[in-house]
Order: C-alpha cells, then structure tokens, then sequence
C-alpha cells in the first residue's frame, strides 16, 4: 500500500507541474523520459510550498506553519528516516536514486516563507539574494540530475535562473501588487519616480517606460550570461535549455515592445512564440 501510495503522490505531482505551467518547459517532451518524473517532483515541491505562502485566506502563521511541515519532512529525509507524507516518500526515492542535495530544497521553503513576511527590496542585491533562493535551486538541483553539477555550469544556470526570475517579477507587476507584493528596487523606483500609486492604477505613463527598460535591459544581460550552458548540456538537456532561455528572450521582447506596459497585456507566450522559440533552440546548435 505504501508504494501504491507513493506511486500515486508522483503521479500527482507531475500533473500539479504542468497544471501550474506558466511560460517555460516542465518535464516537457523534450526531455529523456527517464527525466520527467524526477523533475516533475522538484517543481511538485516548488510548486505546493509557493502556494503555502500565496493561495487562500490563510493566515501568515498558517502559512509558515505549512512550510515548517514541508521542512521537517526534509529532516526526516536528511535523517534518513521515512517521512510521514506519501508526496515526501516519493521525493524521498527521487532525492536517493538521484543523489540531489538537499540544501537547494531548503532554500527554496527560505524564500517561501520570506515572501509571507517580506513584501518590499531596498535594492538590486535584496532582490537577487531572494532570487538565490527562490529560483537558483531549481537549476542546480536540475544540473545534479543531469550530472554536470560543474562551478562554471552551476554560475551560469544562476544567471540563468535569476533572471527568468526577474522576467516573471516584469510580466507579473500587477499580480503581486494585490498580493501587496513589490519586487522592484525601492531605490530604483525612486530614481525614476516611479511610485506605488502608479503600480496600483495600472499607469504607465510618466517615466514608466523608461524605468522598464532599464529593468528589462538588465535581465536581458543577466539572461544572456549564463545562455552558453544550453550550448554546454548535451542532447535533448541542452535543447530544453535553448528553449527556456528563448522562452525569457521572447518575453523580454513583449515587454519592449509595449514599453513595459504589461497593466494593458500581460505578456504571454502563444503558439507562434513556441515554434520561434524551438526554431531558435534547433538552430543554435
């Protein structure tokens, strides 16, 4: 029964991945299918801790508390102890067959449970300190199941990460404002006068444009420093790679074109985006 139970919960974990899809590949048919349910389980985990700390009317010591749940079924598994819940048991085997630290788990809850007490960065460093955290370890704990857990690799699926991170916190201005969360620079948006106000009435006029495109000419930057790893991951890795990075490109490129003005059109990816985008993956190699 308990490996029924356990079958089933990676089952579900790898629905819950790509229900919650976004903008970028999960577990997508890109990939080894040896590779699909491993990765299908750490965004599961990504995925139900983020909620913790954003869906329903909980309460912010009800949040924590979720997350603090999350964290002793990790110790049980550092423990090497079974953990209580069918999900961990799964991850448990996934973490074991794998040889995935354990520590980018432990960051990612970090950053959850900081988005339940924080809501507002004084400065660029903040907001990639969080990025660190929230994003960072995906990629790495990717990169451990690849094997090519490399310093260098690792650096450039930082840069990688971080500004995919940072495209999200773009395209989702007016999503986090009413979650009553600012992820851009509080000194940033003072250079620019750009104020809460503004964010709250969806106006982007005023110097709006251009405090955009500063932001959106940094992520670029950031995006394309760590590109080189979708030319260093061999096969079918490294085209799901080329793919997430032309995924960031392309929403980079909607949010020029209507100068940051995501309040009237969020920028999403549609079919014609995909086939570009695996265009471009395709011819890089």
């Amino acid at each position: 029964m308990g490996m029924q139970n356990s079958q089933l919960a990676a089952e579900q974990s790898l629905a819950l991945a790509h229900s919650h899809y976004e903008n970028f590949p999960v577990a997508s048919a890109l990939l080894p299918m040896r590779l699909r349910k491993p990765i299908g389980m750490i965004y599961a985990f990504a995925r139900q801790a983020d909620d913790f700390a954003d869906e329903g009317d909980l309460k912010p010591d009800e949040r924590l508390a979720l997350l603090n749940g999350f964290r002793r079924e990790l110790d049980r598994i550092g423990d090497n102890t079974l953990p209580e819940t069918p999900f961990f048991v799964s991850l448990q085997d996934t973490i074991k067959n794998h040889q995935l630290p354990l520590q980018p788990f432990y960051d990612l809850l970090d950053a959850f449970s900081q988005d339940v007490s924080k809501s507002r960065y004084a400065d660029f460093g903040e907001v990639m300190d969080y990025c660190r955290r929230s994003a960072n370890p995906i990629g790495r704990l990717l990169l451990h199941l690849y094997g090519m857990a490399t310093p260098r690799n690792i650096g450039m699926s930082d840069a990688i990460c971080s500004s995919l991170q940072i495209i999200n916190f773009l395209q989702d201005v007016a999503i986090d404002y009413k979650k009553d969360r600012i992820y851009f620079p509080q000194d940033e948006m003072r250079k620019y006068n750009v104020t809460e106000n503004q964010i709250a009435d969806g106006n982007a006029s005023g110097t709006w444009g251009l405090f955009m495109e500063f932001e959106i000419n940094r992520a670029r930057k950031l995006l394309q420093s760590g590109a080189p790893l979708g030319l260093v991951l061999p096969g079918r890795i490294g085209l799901e790679m080329r793919t997430i990075i032309a995924g960031g490109e392309r929403i980079l490129h909607k949010l020029h074109k209507s100068r940051g003005d995501m309040f009237s059109q969020r920028p999403v990816l549609k079919p014609w985006d995909w086939t570009y985008m695996l265009y471009r993956a395709v011819s890089k190699r």
